[in-house]
């Protein structure tokens, strides 16, 4: 007879994200055996796919395909009566389990959801017992999302993640039904992305000879070359990774600032009439960097066809040019910027890099896409149909929902996850304000100021991991985990207001969630500090005291 004991679970199954209502779970069980059918609904395949792949080497299911309506099946069915990603999961006795989407999202996140029901053995990659059989409690669960962007940065400029790590990631991400990668793709400390036109931008932007250990006032240094990038193939393999998993990755190609390893491979980008760019190397430490692009046709020209075949390559409908953190000296100093900014009959350098923006806003919406950037792009004026990704408070995003513009919020005070989780000195490099878990769950993405037409610019919400000081899967793990789970919850569900938010039901959820973590091979933080490899003693990092301010 098969082990059918199933691991202990929270009510509910101890789900992260919460769903919104939950029918159960009742004493009776339902069970997946070797002999449960497997019906797919036309626009259901890639989620049977996954079920298959997933569960099926969990537990050593065939799954077979079967007809919806017989008995001991697992079915998967689309109603366009529901949310376009919501769903209903139905798991009752001797009938088994039908997941019914919107779209075929909505049955993806069913399926996320039936496999954390299933316990911590669902997310092994073989069975721990032959013959176990997968079960879970008779329920009904009906659940759908509050936002539509439900995304998290990760910066593979700074330290490359191999493409492994980054389809690892999107399974994580896909785990807690987030839906949006954005990868931060060129900084100047790196240029991760093949450019068939310029090989130099990988060739020599791609490495850097060495890096700083630690905030940018640390002594030490790792002394080893450090480089990577993604193949066009690499990139077409992460995007269609994604898709299955009905994730739209985002493209960031970083303008007019963050850009010397781009100059460091073609000096004529940079202010040539103002330092000489031949010297100039791929950046091997962190901050704002002064060399900025110039504002010339030829720059525009050299973008416009990097932007070609980013294009081809990322069917995302927006494209991110960054936009942040460029410094004006350089163009205050060249005689080449100074008579653009009189040709052009600008008030100033902010207007410069606002007629940055507005170019490719203009060439991106020609080609169906549209722009979004860092809230520094509303300086000189916000590019029509522009969107802004609200990253230095709040008070960017206000600002463009208020004037009409859709607003990612991802303020660094709330939903940077390099900044530090305690303020332990066991924490590894520490940078920025303490934000715990409970402070990412407590984060509300919908300012308070905004209108109910105002609040509907905002598209959603994304945390950020910046990797400056995460140089491995190891570091990445420990910054973003568990921290994110509360995020994914956040952007997700429909919480109360933020001091209303019942934390101890979430920790209690979590104490499952854990359980499914370790399954992954996840190297989280544990809730009673870092473990001791998990600590980088002697590693300077820049902790910031006090409470972050709401700005």
């Amino acid at each position: 007879m098969p082990d059918t004991d199933p691991t202990p679970t929270a009510p509910g199954g101890g789900l992260v994200p919460a769903p919104l209502s939950i029918d159960g779970p009742h004493r009776c069980a339902v069970h997946l055996g070797e002999d449960t059918a497997l019906a797919a609904a036309p626009g259901t395949e890639d989620t049977a796919r996954w079920l298959r792949t997933t569960l099926g080497a969990a537990f050593g299911l065939p799954l077979p395909p079967g007809s919806d309506g017989a008995t001991d099946t697992l079915a998967l069915a689309l109603d366009p009566a529901l949310p376009a990603e919501g769903y209903r999961l139905e798991a009752v006795t001797r009938r088994g389990v039908r997941i019914t989407g919107g779209s075929p999202a909505g049955v993806f996140w069913g399926a996320q959801t039936l496999r954390q029901l299933l316990g911590p053995h669902a997310f092994r990659r073989a069975p721990l017992v032959p013959g176990r059989a997968a079960v879970l409690p008779q329920q009904t669960i009906e659940d759908g999302p509050r936002f539509g962007w439900r995304g998290m940065l990760l910066d593979v400029a700074r330290h490359f993640l191999p493409k492994d790590g980054v389809l690892r990631c999107l399974d994580l991400l896909a785990a807690h039904k987030l839906n949006v990668l954005h990868l931060h793709l060129t900084d100047d400390q790196g240029w991760r992305i093949e450019i068939a036109r310029y090989p130099k931008l990988t060739g020599t932007g791609g490495w850097r000879e060495r890096t700083k250990l630690g905030h940018r006032a640390s002594p030490l240094w790792d002394e080893r070359p450090h480089g990577g990038y993604y193949t066009q193939d690499d990139i077409r393999e992460i995007v269609a990774y994604a898709a299955q998993r009905h994730i739209t990755v985002v493209p960031e190609i970083d303008i007019p600032g963050h850009s010397q390893a781009a100059i460091a491979a073609y000096p004529e980008l940079g202010n040539t009439d103002v330092i000489d760019t031949t010297s100039l190397k791929v950046w091997d430490t962190w901050g704002v960097n002064p060399n900025v692009l110039a504002p010339t046709d030829n720059t525009l020209r050299f973008y416009e066809q990097v932007l070609e075949e980013v294009l081809a390559l990322f069917p995302s409908p927006f494209v991110h040019i960054g936009g942040d953190e460029c410094p004006k000296d350089q163009w205050k100093a060249s005689p080449t910027a100074q008579a653009r900014i009189a040709e052009l009959s600008l008030a100033g350098e902010d207007e410069l890099q606002s007629w940055f923006i507005r170019h490719f806003d203009r060439w991106l919406a020609d080609r169906g896409r549209r722009l979004i950037g860092w809230d520094e792009i509303l300086e000189g004026g916000l590019a029509e149909g522009a969107a802004v990704s609200s990253w230095r408070g709040y008070a960017g995003g206000i600002a463009a929902a208020k004037s009409g513009h859709d607003v990612v919020m991802c303020p660094e005070q709330q939903v940077y996850l390099d900044h530090r989780q305690h303020h332990s000195p066991d924490e590894p490099v520490p940078i920025g304000f303490v934000r715990t878990l409970e402070d990412v769950y407590r984060f509300e993405p919908v300012p308070p100021e905004l209108t109910a037409d105002q609040a509907a610019h905002v598209l959603g919400t994304q945390a950020n991991a910046w990797t400056e000081v995460m140089d491995s899967q190891q570091r990445l793990d420990y910054q973003v985990f568990p921290r994110l789970a509360a995020f994914a919850e956040v952007a997700w569900s429909r919480l109360p207001a933020p001091a209303d938010r019942d934390y101890q039901d979430f920790t209690r959820r979590m104490a499952v969630h854990y359980a499914r973590l370790d399954a992954l091979g996840v190297d989280y933080r544990p809730p009673g500090g870092p473990l001791p490899w998990q600590k980088r003693p002697g590693v300077l990092g820049r902790p910031i005291d006090g409470a972050p301010p709401n700005v």
